[in-house]
């Protein structure tokens, strides 16, 4: 069995590191590459860098940072925000990130995902789907939402997941809107329904507020990582400290 993984997540917005709930009402946590280098020193596997305010800005992501923050970190880096072009994704992998992260441009323009696959390889293409819950109990699901959460698209999450499957992504990062934030745990139904569409990795993302929901999305909802943001920058939790109760409950981990 492939080990799960755990990702902490840089929402960056003016060069800090920030965090809402349900993507509003943004506090400072921190410096991004001081940050990102606890966290490679804490045992993460991945890191997740999101230039939250740069697609709705209109511009592209704050690549100096990705420089400096590569040159800290030894581990995967997954870098997303503003990227419209090829010549974006290039210049972001030739910074040092590992994997490119779209979302906006991807449901603009979904031939994005298809070229940029062919040319840098599904490996390093992952699609952020921002979802939320439909308030219509006659039209049960969620939305697609784009710009940072801004504007509802109107495309079924589901539907778009596995649209996006097909069309060469190697990964998929889900976001609850309706549990972002929160820390009353991850939408497992929102996880295990599209888990069960698609044949590629999904990452579970927005709510978690104990190790034992992040147990939950890699169990019940079947994620094969779980995405940590303020449970771990205002330190109510440690990497190590997620890991040793995943591995206490047979979930495997890296160690």
């Amino acid at each position: 069995m492939l080990a799960k993984r755990i990702l902490p997540c840089l929402d960056v917005n003016a060069g800090r590191v920030v965090k809402g709930v349900n993507f509003v009402d943004l506090k400072d946590a921190g410096d991004p590459v001081e940050l990102a280098k606890v966290y490679n020193d804490a045992g993460a596997d991945e890191l997740v860098f999101l230039d939250i305010t740069a697609t709705h800005e209109a511009r592209d992501t704050i690549i100096d940072v990705v420089y400096r923050t590569a040159e800290q970190v030894f581990i995967p880096l997954t870098v997303g925000g503003g990227i419209q072009t090829l010549e974006n994704v290039k210049n972001l992998l030739r910074a040092g990130a590992d994997k490119i992260s779209i979302n906006s441009t991807a449901v603009k323009n979904p031939d994005f995902i298809n070229h940029s696959s062919d040319r840098f390889g599904s490996q390093c293409i992952v699609v952020a789907i921002d979802a939320r819950k439909r308030k219509n109990p006659h039209n049960q699901g969620w939305d697609v939402y784009i710009r940072g959460g801004r504007e509802n698209t109107g495309k079924d999450a589901i539907l778009w997941a596995q649209e996006v499957a097909k069309r060469g992504a190697g990964e998929l990062l889900i976001t609850s809107m309706d549990a972002d934030g929160t820390q009353a745990g991850y939408d497992l139904e929102l996880t295990h329904a599209i888990v069960e569409k698609v044949e590629i990795p999904v990452i579970a993302s927005g709510g978690a507020g104990n190790t034992h929901h992040i147990y939950q999305a890699l169990t019940e909802g079947k994620a094969e990582a779980a995405l940590l943001a303020s449970l771990l920058h205002y330190g109510h939790l440690t990497v190590e400290e997620i890991k040793n109760y995943l591995h206490k409950h047979q979930v495997t981990v890296r160690r």
